[in-house]
């Protein structure tokens, strides 16, 4: 066992309200099957005599939180950021396509893999939900690499076999065979699972969304993953591809793509039908607020999203989105609840999004929309010893800010506006 002595971040686990201590304990300890778990957090005065014998690490000034979940990041675009275009579908041909065209390269992809894990530790993320490419090998690397860091991630190979360039653009049959060899190899593996991924509906013929649906049907405890209504332009092109569809979500619908443990990244041009849809068949949406401002997709809808009861978690969606940080996610975030929506040139009134709200739904919130609640994502007894150690005095700017925080909001709201990749001290995964 071992124990940690600082400022302590969780949430309830009934009501997600946030619990901080300003000096706090955090234990950990093995479980039943030597995976190192919470054991106790709380109070360092009230939990200190508990644990005779137990070596306490004392981190003054620093903030222990619990470790970022990331609903929707791609791999095989780190190269990507940051590249200019005029919206999605241009970025898509000009910039990512030809990127993820080069993983077909086993030794390619295992560079760019381990890469990509160092940066998501280097900025506090301890769980993944990550697209690869349509190549086998893509996922291979991947998987790999993180089995060989006790990391949990979730990950799968894209489909899309057709409206894609050569490089990338899969063959239908032999796409579904690689799936399923895929699920069989990695998922439930260590802390590894797996994601049936359809790139997004255009990219799939129909003969490939059904076989997909027909593999989420068999394997129930593996996750779904694909993009929908991220883009005018995009919203347009499926309906004419699929004029018998209520609305673009519908089409995953009528394949058997919604249910709980899918994730459908964006989620912005929806109506009241569609969102009820999420919510009555368990889907989520993963906002993605960094990548939806720079390919100018348009807003999430926080307000309509809560009032129909619609799960969601937050996402960095690297390399459209400009940052793997999660403080620059939230930011973003609170930047597009303020904002309000625009539909039809009228303007709503934004919300203020409080900061714990968004911290909960880029850490407990987004474990539990990848059902994975009470496993990661907090740090309330029993779950997975994965978390970060924060350094609030980071920068002078932030020492000077932090200082002079009066409650818990102000505290985590300075870290969102003022924070990036500097704040995290450690990143700690499996009690490693």
């Amino acid at each position: 066992m071992k124990a940690y002595r600082a400022a302590l971040l969780r949430f309830s686990d009934d009501d997600h309200t946030p619990l901080y201590d300003a000096d706090g304990l955090l234990v950990l300890g093995p479980d039943a099957q030597g995976q190192q778990v919470v054991r106790a957090a709380g109070d360092f005065n009230a939990l200190k005599d508990r644990f005779p014998g137990v070596a306490i690490e004392h981190l003054p000034g620093r903030l222990i939180a619990p470790g970022f979940v990331d609903l929707h990041i791609h791999y095989p675009q780190t190269d990507v950021i940051g590249s200019p275009a005029e919206g999605l579908l241009p970025w898509l041909e000009n910039y990512t396509f030809p990127h993820e065209s080069r993983f077909h390269d086993p030794t390619y992809a295992a560079d760019v893999a381990r890469f990509f894990l160092d940066e998501l530790a280097r900025n506090g993320v301890t769980t993944p939900l990550s697209f690869a490419t349509s190549h086998p090998q893509s996922v291979d690397a991947l998987m790999a690499e993180a089995q060989a860091r006790g990391l949990r991630l979730i990950a799968g190979k894209v489909l899309q076999d057709r409206h894609s360039p050569d490089g990338v653009r899969d063959q239908t049959e032999q796409s579904l065979l690689d799936t399923e060899a895929l699920i069989n190899k990695w998922h439930g593996v260590d802390r590894l699972g797996y994601a049936i991924t359809p790139r997004f509906a255009p990219s799939c013929s129909d003969a490939q969304m059904r076989g997909a649906g027909e593999l989420a049907a068999a394997h129930p405890s593996v996750w779904v993953q694909s993009h929908v209504a991220e883009n005018l332009d995009e919203v347009k092109w499926v309906r004419e591809l699929y004029p018998q569809a209520r609305s673009y979500l519908d089409v995953y619908r009528e394949f058997g793509l919604l249910r709980e443990r899918a994730v459908y990244a964006h989620c912005i041009h929806f109506d009241d039908n569609d969102r009820a849809l999420m919510r009555d068949t368990g889907a989520v949406a993963a906002v993605s607020p960094t990548s939806n401002l720079f390919l100018g997709s348009g807003f999430f809808d926080f307000v309509a999203a809560d009032r129909a009861g619609m799960g969601y978690g937050l996402a960095s969606d690297v390399g459209g989105g400009t940052s793997f940080s999660p403080f620059h996610t939230m930011l973003a975030a609170y930047h597009v609840g303020r904002a309000g929506v625009t539909g039809g040139g009228a303007f709503k009134q934004g919300i203020s999004l409080k900061p714990s709200q968004l911290w909960w739904q880029h850490t407990a919130g987004a474990a539990r929309a990848l059902g994975l609640g009470g496993v990661v994502g907090n740090l309330t007894p029993g779950h997975e010893a994965d978390f970060v150690v924060i350094r609030p005095d980071a920068t002078p700017l932030l020492a000077r800010k932090t200082a002079q925080a009066n409650s818990l909001e102000e505290l985590l709201f300075a870290l969102i506006v003022l924070g990036d990749d500097r704040l995290i001290e450690r990143t700690v995964i499996a009690g490693r």
